[in-house]
């Protein structure tokens, strides 16, 4: 059923784009209520503006806390056109149906986001009258059109201009659908803030407001649908503000997932940093002095499961590190046996315009790759509000995220041998890697390179194994770092045999003395982090 537009009440906050669509409204023949500074703005305009409280009967009070929230507001709203009780009840009362309204809500998130925001002026930017009117008309969509963003007027006035200033059912629907999830978003907002201000992390009900960016090809596998959304006022520097650049292969849910393990990790080093990943684990992470030999080095990790990786970096990229990445396979790879080389999704601090230039033509698959451009990374802008989500089924679970880096005033040295300068380097970088490797986790790193990585595995013996077998005779003098303490001294051992030459581990163990002992045996220095890293 289409219902025609008589009447319109308008009460915007953001007024983009108000004035034209109210011209557009009133040249229709529309009736344009309004209140406080919409008015003003129209009739300023030349809009002819009713004031709500030439409908209500009563002025706009209490610094403009009440004005809408009148019977002749709700009633207008609510009461359904072809129920003859309610049509009764409005003509007893001289209730004069509204057939749009066009809100936009007090912004709150853009208040409480300044620095200086006091509580008493977030307090007076939750907005009241302009949520319940947006209910009430989604409520009663079924005879109100309800605008909540200024990008739905161009639709809404060329629809009404093609229908006979009519709105269709179909519309109608969709506008309510859209207006409750703006309403519960909103909600939402509020709620965060008062649970921060009142110091509760985990409240009795919560909810997580997103914003959809994307719909995706699929999720991980075909037969799954997926889309990627967004946390609002998020200011750190991540996948999830980054810009995807001339992207004409649709990014995936997997990509979205890799290129977030790999960001995540090169934004822990301050160093020109790079990070290959693939399947969320790093199979390649150095850092150097200069980026383009920091590149090389991550590479060079593991030149096979760089195949179809995620290359991260935190220095802008140029031409000269642009052809570099491109070359990858030609330049260091062949001789390492790698079959090729190509990168699904490469994502820096930006990209200058020959770099881009050069990816797309330097190789067939160049226009294939996404690239992914983040503002310049700053560590002070980590959000240590934001929860880390994991989905079980029917049900979530929150945890702080894992912020927890490379704290040498934490670091105890248990054993006879101390580690060098160059060592705790690598120490440094090896502890790092464990923390973004899944679970039981063994990191091998030797001149700042990661050069073995046991990822996933049941037992921490097996995850050594794989990690040994990866870095071969490249383990004679390296850094191990693991994830989690060890429970017996056979991964000592082990690493003693490959010829490691340092270790970093949480400690904790029951049996942290027989490992000890086991290190001081063979002459290995160990470092105790009092944390752990566990990534499931």
């Amino acid at each position: 059923m289409d219902v025609k537009i008589k009447t319109a009440l308008i009460s915007v906050s953001d007024k983009a784009g108000i004035v034209d669509f109210a011209k557009n409204l009133s040249a229709m023949g529309v009736k344009i209520i309004s209140t406080g500074g919409t008015a003003k703005a129209l009739a300023q305009a030349g809009v002819n503006v009713v004031s709500i409280d030439s409908v209500t009967g009563f002025p706009e009070m209490m610094d403009g806390r009440v004005k809408t929230l009148h019977p002749k507001i709700h009633g207008a709203l609510l009461g359904v056109r072809d129920n003859s009780e309610h049509q009764a009840a409005m003509k007893k009362h001289g209730i004069e149906p509204i057939d749009m309204v066009c809100i936009n809500l007090y912004p709150f998130e853009q208040t409480v986001a300044k620095p200086d925001c006091k509580f008493e002026d977030a307090i007076e930017n939750i907005d009241i009258g302009g949520p319940s009117m947006v209910r009430s008309a989604s409520k009663n969509h079924k005879f109100v059109a309800v605008v909540t963003n200024p990008a739905q007027y161009d639709e809404i006035i060329s629809e009404m201009k093609n229908n006979k200033g009519c709105i269709s059912q179909k519309t109608r629907s969709n506008l309510a659908r859209i207006a409750f999830g703006l309403t519960a978003s909103y909600d939402t907002a509020i709620s965060k803030y008062l649970n921060q201000q009142a110091g509760v992390r985990y409240p009795e009900r919560i909810s997580i407001s997103l914003a959809k960016i994307m719909e995706l090809r699929y999720g991980e596998n075909p037969h799954q649908r997926g889309a990627f959304y967004k946390l609002p006022a998020n200011n750190e520097t991540s996948v999830s503000s980054a810009s995807i650049m001339e992207d004409e292969t649709q990014i995936s849910f997997n990509n979205l997932l890799d290129v977030n393990a790999a960001f995540e990790l090169v934004k822990e080093f301050s160093e020109p940093a790079a990070v290959v990943v693939k399947h969320l684990n790093p199979c390649g992470c150095a850092i150097d002095n200069d980026i383009h030999k920091a590149y090389q080095k991550a590479y060079e990790t593991d030149v096979v499961s760089a195949f179809g990786g995620i290359v991260a970096l935190n220095r802008k990229v140029d031409k000269a590190l642009a052809t570099t990445i491109m070359e990858s396979y030609s330049l260091f790879g062949k001789a390492k046996g790698a079959g090729g080389f190509f990168a699904e999704v490469i994502i820096a601090p930006g990209f200058d315009k020959d770099a881009i230039e050069t990816i797309r033509t330097l190789k067939p698959w160049g226009k294939r790759v996404r690239l992914m451009s983040t503002a310049p990374i700053d560590r002070t802008k980590i959000d240590n509000s934001e929860f880390d989500i994991r989905c079980i089924i029917g049900g979530l679970l929150l945890q702080d995220r894992d912020l927890i880096g490379w704290e040498p005033a934490l670091l105890t040295y248990p054993t006879k041998v101390k580690p060098n300068k160059e060592q705790l380097e690598d120490l440094r970088i090896a502890w790092i890697c464990a923390k973004h490797v899944k679970s039981n986790t063994i990191t091998l790193v030797k001149d700042r390179k990661l050069i073995g990585v046991g990822a996933g595995q049941m037992n921490r013996v097996e995850s050594g194994q794989l990690a040994f077998k990866h870095a071969g005779a490249e383990t004679k003098g390296s850094a191990m770092g693991s994830d989690a303490f060890f429970p017996f001294p056979d991964n000592v051992e082990n690493a003693a045999k490959a010829g490691v030459a340092c270790i970093i581990q949480p400690g904790g163990s029951k049996k942290d003395d027989e490992v000890i002992a086991a290190a001081d045996k063979y002459g290995i220095a160990m470092v105790f982090t009092g944390k752990r890293h566990f990534k499931h």
